[in-house]
């Protein structure tokens, strides 16, 4: 008996070690990884200085999720503190901040393809939310945040547990410029109307936290007591039967509340808040429409 019980020791013992240097592998890793650089051909698209492309630009930052991350004035934000390990703020994006000396290539790059001016990748940057936007609201969204009254300092703060960077390092976890099909041309524009072809726009914005397939799911590196994401599909799961009519739904997007009154977590409402009825009706078509998909299929 004695000896089982020093092999099962001695075995738990080899797991424990190479457990270890997996993790000293994988975080090694990953600080690597964040530092390689990502090669994307961009076009640069002249920001907006008109009235109406300005106005947009605030439109597209209060409700797309910048506010979120960057502030509402735009001098960074801290919106992750777990108090284990793992800090993350956005940084400061107005003309005082880094991102002051920013080209018009500059902003498409990281704003599109999750590429910083140095050629590093964003690590937390949502760009495959921003990824299908027109020309036009990436120089809306661009020339807004240019006329924000500049900050001083901010640049963006973003440290991890070690076994978070061990899941990047080992692939587990993929930054934006890694899940964004570099190839794709600019989308065109489609004009704003409640229906599901304006809403498969505006559900661009969904795609970081819910996946492409807007199936749910644990949200890759985000803090363990996260809650996993609804499932937006009509498949096994769906928190769609809630919302039997976009008044329901609309009311969701504006109270931050199930129709039972139960609060929902982490989603941020106070964009979504800010989705004017059109982008938030047009989003409730067209998740009628998508495909369905078990929760948490991503």
């Amino acid at each position: 008996m004695n000896g089982w019980v020093k092999r099962i020791a001695i075995g738990f013992g080899v797991l424990l070690v190479l457990a270890a240097a997996v993790l000293v592998f994988g975080s090694m890793q990953g600080d690597r990884k964040r530092e390689r650089l990502v090669a994307v051909t961009v076009t640069a698209v002249p920001w907006a200085t008109d009235a109406d492309g300005l106005a947009r630009g605030r439109y597209l930052f209060r409700s797309r999720g910048c506010a979120d991350c960057h502030g509402p004035d735009g001098g960074g934000r801290e919106f992750v503190n777990d108090g284990k390990g793992m800090r993350i703020s956005g940084p400061n994006i107005t003309p005082g901040g880094p991102v002051g000396k920013y080209t018009a290539q500059d902003w498409v790059r990281v704003v599109r393809h999750g590429v910083k001016a140095d050629g590093h990748p964003a690590f937390v940057m949502p760009a495959e939310d921003y990824n299908r936007f027109t020309d036009a609201d990436v120089a809306a969204l661009v020339g807004y945040a240019r006329t924000l009254e500049p900050r001083s300092g901010g640049a963006a703060v973003v440290e991890l547990p070690m076994f978070v960077k061990a899941l990047y390092g080992l692939g587990a976890i993929k930054d934006a410029a890694e899940k964004i099909d570099h190839s794709l041309p600019p989308a065109q524009p489609v004009p704003a109307a409640v229906n599901a072809q304006h809403g498969a726009y505006v559900a661009n914005m969904c795609i970081g936290c819910h996946g492409p397939g807007l199936s749910g799911g644990a949200i890759p590196g985000g803090p363990p007591d996260w809650p996993a994401t609804a499932n937006l599909t009509p498949g096994q799961g769906s928190a769609m039967p809630r919302y039997p009519d976009a008044n329901a739904f609309v009311t969701m997007l504006r109270s931050g509340k199930r129709p039972d009154g139960s609060a929902i977590q982490v989603m941020p409402f106070g964009s979504l808040r800010e989705l004017d009825d059109t982008d938030a009706q047009a989003l409730y078509a067209y998740l009628k429409t998508v495909p369905a998909r078990e929760a948490g299929q991503r």
